[in-house]
């Protein structure tokens, strides 16, 4: 039955428009387990999924919301369905008061994770006009004012990581900060957005190898950074993915005439000229530890790879990267379908083997050894996952329909 499964994919794989009816399919199963609010499911497989409770917490406004929703935004852009928009709206509405306040939210916690819904509230505000969502974003753009930063003038990841850098964090502010930059008319951040990239790779990047550490310490006092460098030890993949989904992202806002966008396009293309080199051989995705390819306990992993596929698409469409790297990418595009994309017996898509989060310090302490991070739980239909399946299914359509 696997093998029939995985051989119908494959075939739909090649199909006209199999892209966008991945997405429109990996969307139903979101909408699906998520009806009301979205919240962090246990560490389970899909097809324990239906026997959990809701969830091993209440549902709280974060990352993960942004990421699926943007999804869905392009989703809806690309069909013309409001369903999407609909969804969209729905959830966002389970966490905003009639007075413009964020449940869940507290500012002094300063937790650039809380970012990113900030564009679903951009964009709602535009498409229906109530105040609500402004107000919403306005409180994250004043976190944003306010946020914590090191010597350097990077943005601390949380209050509860001084003077750290995280790859994570330029996916968590930097969108949002440059969309909000664009609909109100402050141009003048464009340069802090610039530097807070140009910042985490100088930091953070091996010269070697041309991959950035998943983090940065400046004050090199955390027991996983370096002594002298005060990067973590290894590479992760799904952190790297974040920082280049937020360079595509950010480069729709900076216009193409400030004098700085091209930093930014040269750092998309040493980052995407590192990572190709670490695509696996055989089946085209990456794994966990990005360089440590077959030792044991490494494996394939879903989140970081779709957000790679996303990340080159959209590049490679736009041209910020050469054509030479269409080849890896559409390698990468059917690995991803061939290794994570599944069905059940319903007919229902799945999103398999995403590694369910991974951090630095903090309480237990997450060193960020090789051995932390593989033994780190993984998690299928992962919205970290989903999210940029999404959004790595549409770029692929619309880098076909360029052609």
């Amino acid at each position: 039955m696997k093998k029939i499964l995985a051989l119908m994919l494959l075939v739909i794989a090649f199909n006209a428009n199999a892209q966008i009816e991945y997405a429109k399919q990996m969307a139903a199963t979101i909408m699906k387990q998520y009806k009301d609010s979205m919240v962090v499911k246990k560490y389970a497989s899909h097809l324990e999924q239906d026997k959990l409770p809701e969830g091993n917490r209440p549902a709280n406004w974060n990352y993960e919301i942004g990421v699926v929703l943007i999804g869905f935004e392009r989703l809806w852009k690309m069909t013309n369905d409001q369903t999407y928009i609909d969804y969209t709206k729905h959830i966002v509405d389970h966490f905003i008061t009639a007075d413009g306040k964020i449940r869940t939210y507290v500012m002094d916690e300063y937790n650039s994770d809380n970012i990113p819904p900030g564009r679903q509230l951009l964009r709602l505000h535009q498409l229906y006009k109530d105040d609500k969502y402004k107000i919403a974003a306005q409180t994250l753009r004043d976190q944003i004012s306010i946020q914590p930063r090191n010597k350097a003038g990077g943005f601390w990841h949380k209050l509860k990581y001084p003077s750290q850098m995280w790859l994570d964090g330029l996916y968590m502010i930097e969108p949002f900060y440059a969309e909000y930059a664009v609909v109100n008319k402050q141009s003048q951040d464009f340069n802090d957005i610039i530097n807070q990239f140009v910042w985490m790779e100088k930091y953070s990047r091996d010269s070697k190898t041309g991959l950035l550490y998943h983090g940065w310490d400046e004050s090199k006092l955390q027991g996983w950074a370096n002594k002298q460098t005060g990067v973590s030890a290894e590479f992760w993949s799904r952190s790297m993915g974040w920082y280049m989904m937020a360079l595509v992202d950010v480069l729709d806002f900076i216009p193409t005439t400030h004098p700085r966008r091209k930093e930014l396009i040269t750092i998309l293309n040493r980052l995407s000229s590192a990572i190709v080199k670490f695509q696996d051989a055989k089946s085209g995705v990456w794994w966990q530890v990005t360089d440590k390819a077959n030792k044991e306990k490494n494996y394939f992993e879903s989140s970081g790879t779709a957000m790679f596929v996303f990340a080159l698409a959209k590049a490679l469409r736009l041209n910020y990267i050469p054509a030479t790297f269409n080849a890896p990418l559409q390698k990468a595009y059917k690995g991803m379908i061939k290794e994570f994309v599944t069905t059940d017996a319903k007919g229902q898509y799945h999103f398999i083997q995403a590694v369910a989060g991974a951090g630095l310090g903090g309480i237990p302490y997450r060193d960020g050894t090789y051995e932390y991070y593989v033994n780190e739980p993984r998690r299928d239909d992962d919205l970290k996952a989903i999210g940029p399946f999404l959004q790595a299914c549409i770029e692929m359509e619309l880098l076909k329909k360029k052609k």
